[in-house]
């Protein structure tokens, strides 16, 4: 399967975002490349990663030896409360690290607690876009009041908005502020929350012919929310990337929005 196959969604600057990308958290050392491998493999385009994750070098390794074009895999990195103040310096510590001359995504990976606030953090986020350190940039972990107050400073939007969502979760109108305000929602923990033995979930994925979590990441890209599902076991992840052969219907999709309530 190649990126052109999967959907996507558009940020600003003409770039594509694969709905569908794997997650690295806890995937270190040899287990992380390994389950990286697997995932482009099995036909990920996307993979997710964070300074904080300490996995930067091994992710950049298994991207580099699948033997993909660059430009046919999206690699998103994240800035941790920490670094405030050395943004610079650790987005050029993640190049090196993944053996990449940019990122395609770079986050803020938590709101600062410091008094001031995100938007010195963002205006160098802006700045290495502006360089070509990475494609895009967006936040993470970000209530709506946040997204706007960069918004309002700058007058740049964060491309995307990486939070914890699942079906149990889902908040129509977070969801719809999104939307609104052109941010890409990017759901992570798709599981984590989630009753995979759920009645609504188990009768969906019988009617698929599918598994409840396949239910659950097909739910994410029906509504155009980017999931990230994260697995060391290759069954899993192959599993988790077959979710391209059905569709879900208008009633099913409420059915399982309804488990938010």
């Amino acid at each position: 399967m190649t990126s052109l196959d999967q959907p996507t969604v558009a940020l600003a600057g003409d770039v594509r975002m694969p709905l569908l990308g794997f997650g690295t958290w806890q995937a270190t050392g040899q287990a992380g490349y390994d389950a990286v491998r697997a995932a482009l493999d099995a036909g990920y385009r996307h993979v997710d990663t964070a300074t904080m994750y300490g996995n930067e070098q091994e992710v950049g390794r298994a991207v580099r030896d699948s033997g993909l074009a660059r430009e046919d895999v999206f690699v998103t990195t994240k800035l941790p409360p920490e670094r405030v103040g050395r943004e610079r310096e650790t987005i050029e510590a993640s190049l090196r690290a993944l053996g990449l001359s940019h990122v395609d995504l770079w986050l803020i990976h938590w709101p600062p607690s410091g008094a001031d606030g995100s938007v010195p953090v963002w205006r160098e986020l802006l700045a290495a876009r502006d360089d070509g350190l990475t494609r895009a940039v967006g936040v993470s972990n970000y209530d709506t009041a946040g997204l706007d107050e960069l918004t309002e400073a700058t007058g740049q939007t964060p491309a995307v908005n990486q939070i914890r969502w699942s079906p149990s979760l889902y908040d129509a109108r977070r969801h719809a502020e999104h939307r609104e305000r052109g941010v890409v929602l990017e759901g992570y923990s798709p599981f984590k929350s989630t009753d995979l033995a759920d009645p609504v979930l188990v009768r969906i994925a019988a009617a698929h012919d599918v598994s409840p979590a396949q239910v659950v990441l097909r739910w994410h890209l029906d509504h155009e929310i980017v999931v990230i599902p994260k697995s060391v076991t290759p069954e899993r992840i192959r599993a988790n990337a077959d979710i391209f052969s059905f569709s879900l219907s208008a009633q099913e999709m409420g059915e399982i929005d309804a488990l938010g309530g």
